[in-house]
Protein backbone atom coordinates (compact mmCIF):
# COMPACT_ATOMS: atom_id res chain seq x y z
CA UNK A 1 0.00 0.00 0.00
CA UNK A 2 1.35 3.40 -1.13
CA UNK A 3 0.75 6.32 1.15
CA UNK A 4 0.96 8.96 -1.46
CA UNK A 5 -1.70 11.52 -1.28
CA UNK A 6 -4.08 11.44 -4.45
CA UNK A 7 -6.32 14.35 -5.08
CA UNK A 8 -10.24 13.59 -4.03
CA UNK A 9 -12.22 12.35 -6.81
CA UNK A 10 -16.07 11.90 -7.51
CA UNK A 11 -15.47 9.68 -9.75
CA UNK A 12 -12.77 7.63 -7.54
CA UNK A 13 -15.10 7.45 -4.31
CA UNK A 14 -18.29 6.25 -6.94
CA UNK A 15 -16.22 3.46 -8.34
CA UNK A 16 -15.13 2.38 -4.45
CA UNK A 17 -18.90 2.51 -3.57
CA UNK A 18 -19.71 0.34 -6.51
CA UNK A 19 -17.30 -2.19 -5.62
CA UNK A 20 -18.09 -2.10 -2.50
CA UNK A 21 -21.70 -3.07 -3.11
CA UNK A 22 -20.97 -6.03 -5.00
CA UNK A 23 -19.60 -9.53 -4.58
CA UNK A 24 -19.54 -9.64 -8.14
CA UNK A 25 -15.88 -8.54 -8.48
CA UNK A 26 -16.64 -6.21 -12.14
CA UNK A 27 -14.44 -5.69 -14.74
CA UNK A 28 -13.55 -1.91 -15.47
CA UNK A 29 -16.12 -2.55 -18.18
CA UNK A 30 -18.84 -2.95 -16.17
CA UNK A 31 -17.75 -0.35 -14.15
CA UNK A 32 -17.71 2.03 -16.81
CA UNK A 33 -21.39 1.19 -17.89
CA UNK A 34 -22.73 1.49 -14.26
CA UNK A 35 -20.86 5.01 -13.83
CA UNK A 36 -21.66 6.65 -17.11
CA UNK A 37 -25.33 7.55 -16.44
CA UNK A 38 -23.96 9.33 -13.27
CA UNK A 39 -20.81 10.69 -15.58
CA UNK A 40 -21.57 11.51 -19.05
CA UNK A 41 -18.25 12.39 -19.80
CA UNK A 42 -16.21 9.21 -18.41
CA UNK A 43 -13.86 7.70 -20.47
CA UNK A 44 -12.01 4.18 -19.55
CA UNK A 45 -9.47 6.07 -19.36
CA UNK A 46 -10.67 7.60 -16.28
CA UNK A 47 -12.04 4.09 -14.84
CA UNK A 48 -8.78 2.61 -15.35
CA UNK A 49 -6.98 5.93 -13.70
CA UNK A 50 -8.69 5.67 -10.88
CA UNK A 51 -8.65 1.83 -10.71
CA UNK A 52 -5.14 2.12 -10.10
CA UNK A 53 -4.98 4.58 -7.58
CA UNK A 54 -7.60 2.70 -5.59
CA UNK A 55 -5.00 -0.56 -6.01
CA UNK A 56 -2.13 1.75 -5.05
CA UNK A 57 -4.04 3.00 -2.12
CA UNK A 58 -4.55 -0.83 -0.99
CA UNK A 59 -8.28 -0.02 -1.25
CA UNK A 60 -9.39 -3.01 -3.63
CA UNK A 61 -7.48 -5.75 -5.06
CA UNK A 62 -7.41 -7.01 -8.30
CA UNK A 63 -7.92 -10.62 -9.62
CA UNK A 64 -6.36 -12.06 -12.88
CA UNK A 65 -8.99 -14.05 -13.64
CA UNK A 66 -6.89 -16.11 -16.59
CA UNK A 67 -9.14 -14.04 -19.04
CA UNK A 68 -8.09 -10.84 -21.02
CA UNK A 69 -9.93 -8.53 -18.49
CA UNK A 70 -8.81 -8.46 -15.12
CA UNK A 71 -11.53 -8.24 -12.20
CA UNK A 72 -11.53 -6.28 -8.93
CA UNK A 73 -12.70 -6.70 -5.27
CA UNK A 74 -13.08 -4.14 -2.82
CA UNK A 75 -12.86 -7.17 -0.49
CA UNK A 76 -8.93 -6.92 0.82
CA UNK A 77 -9.41 -8.99 3.48
CA UNK A 78 -7.42 -12.79 2.59
CA UNK A 79 -9.52 -14.79 0.65
CA UNK A 80 -9.65 -17.41 -1.47
CA UNK A 81 -11.63 -16.97 -5.17
CA UNK A 82 -13.25 -19.54 -7.17
CA UNK A 83 -12.92 -18.75 -11.09
CA UNK A 84 -15.26 -20.89 -13.42
CA UNK A 85 -13.87 -22.00 -16.87
CA UNK A 86 -17.60 -21.67 -18.49
CA UNK A 87 -19.14 -18.69 -17.83
CA UNK A 88 -16.01 -16.47 -16.60
CA UNK A 89 -17.43 -16.01 -12.97
CA UNK A 90 -15.47 -15.48 -9.88
CA UNK A 91 -16.65 -16.31 -6.31
CA UNK A 92 -15.63 -15.21 -3.04
CA UNK A 93 -14.66 -19.21 -1.10
CA UNK A 94 -15.97 -18.97 2.06
CA UNK A 95 -13.21 -20.89 3.61
CA UNK A 96 -11.03 -20.25 6.50
CA UNK A 97 -7.48 -19.80 5.41
CA UNK A 98 -4.84 -21.99 5.52
CA UNK A 99 -3.32 -20.00 8.64
CA UNK A 100 0.14 -21.71 8.47
CA UNK A 101 0.88 -21.99 4.94
CA UNK A 102 3.15 -19.24 4.88
CA UNK A 103 5.10 -19.76 8.19
CA UNK A 104 5.27 -23.71 6.21
CA UNK A 105 6.37 -22.47 3.53
CA UNK A 106 9.28 -19.92 4.69
CA UNK A 107 10.19 -22.69 7.13
CA UNK A 108 10.64 -24.87 4.55
CA UNK A 109 12.39 -22.75 2.13
CA UNK A 110 14.12 -19.81 3.71
CA UNK A 111 12.02 -17.61 2.03
CA UNK A 112 10.12 -14.49 3.94
CA UNK A 113 6.41 -14.95 3.06
CA UNK A 114 4.04 -12.25 2.97
CA UNK A 115 1.22 -14.01 2.05
CA UNK A 116 -0.23 -16.21 -0.58
CA UNK A 117 -3.32 -16.22 -3.41
CA UNK A 118 -4.90 -19.47 -3.89
CA UNK A 119 -7.86 -19.49 -6.80
CA UNK A 120 -9.77 -22.39 -7.36
CA UNK A 121 -10.59 -23.24 -10.97
CA UNK A 122 -13.62 -25.38 -12.16
CA UNK A 123 -17.30 -25.20 -13.42
CA UNK A 124 -19.90 -22.72 -10.85
CA UNK A 125 -23.17 -24.80 -10.09
CA UNK A 126 -25.12 -22.85 -12.87
CA UNK A 127 -22.99 -23.96 -15.97
CA UNK A 128 -22.60 -27.56 -14.50
CA UNK A 129 -26.77 -27.87 -14.78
Amino acid sequence: MNNRRYKRSRQREYIYKLLQKTDKHPTASWIYDQLKPEFPNLSMGTVYRNINILLDQGLIQKIEAGSSFDRYDANTEPHYHFLCKECGAVDDIPFELFKTLNEDVSQSTGYKIDGHRLDFFGICPECAQ
